[in-house]
């Protein structure tokens, strides 16, 4: 029998590695939820396969996503970055990393970790949603409306309410596999 997968990770091999071992497994690691909003906030306005395939040169350039060290970064280290074409090559982009990287750890400082923060959005639990094809699946939700509103006032960048629903995908918060999805069971 043919495992079924979501049809969105069909069109390469990473996509169905990073469907199958990552995507909607929940997170509750605040280095790993960093390099998530990191990865989704590069995304904005291309395709996942592109960051998916600069994520290696993403964690070398931003230091295996530790925030504090990205939040030190500097203006020279924007242009150097702006030369390296491991990453996305958008100064705006860049820059907001390191913006969110010092809003990051201002909520780690406020709420003990980004972790409970970003999980009491949900009240601790995992949305299952019962998904039989992926045109039942939102672009962004009240919730991730919500969720996208307050990162805002807080001071991140590039993160919108479908930026933040995908984020919340990925991050297991919310659980979009079809039904019949070989990895719906693992999350």
């Amino acid at each position: 029998m043919e495992n079924i997968r979501c049809a969105w990770c069909l069109g390469s091999p990473e996509y169905i590695h990073y469907h199958d071992t990552e995507w909607g497994i929940p997170i509750y690691d605040d280095q790993k939820l960093f390099e998530c909003i990191v990865l989704e906030s590069a995304q904005a306005g291309l395709s996942w396969i592109t960051i998916l395939r600069k994520r290696e040169g993403y964690r070398t350039l931003f230091y295996d996503f530790d925030p504090i060290k990205v939040a030190n970064m500097t203006e020279s280290d924007v242009e150097r970055l702006l030369l390296d074409t491991r990453i996305v090559r958008h100064r705006a982009k860049i820059e907001a990393t390191i913006n969110n990287a010092n809003t990051f750890l201002k909520i780690v400082d406020e709420f003990g970790s980004f972790s409970d923060y970003f999980w009491a959005f949900s009240d601790h639990k995992v949305i299952d949603n019962q998904v039989n094809n992926l045109t039942e699946v939102p672009a962004a939700t009240e919730l991730s409306t919500r969720f996208a509103k307050d990162l805002k006032k807080r001071g991140f960048k590039f993160l919108g309410a479908t930026t933040c629903y995908a984020f919340m995908q990925a991050t297991g918060m919310v659980n979009d596999h079809i039904d019949e999805c070989v990895a719906r069971t693992t999350t």
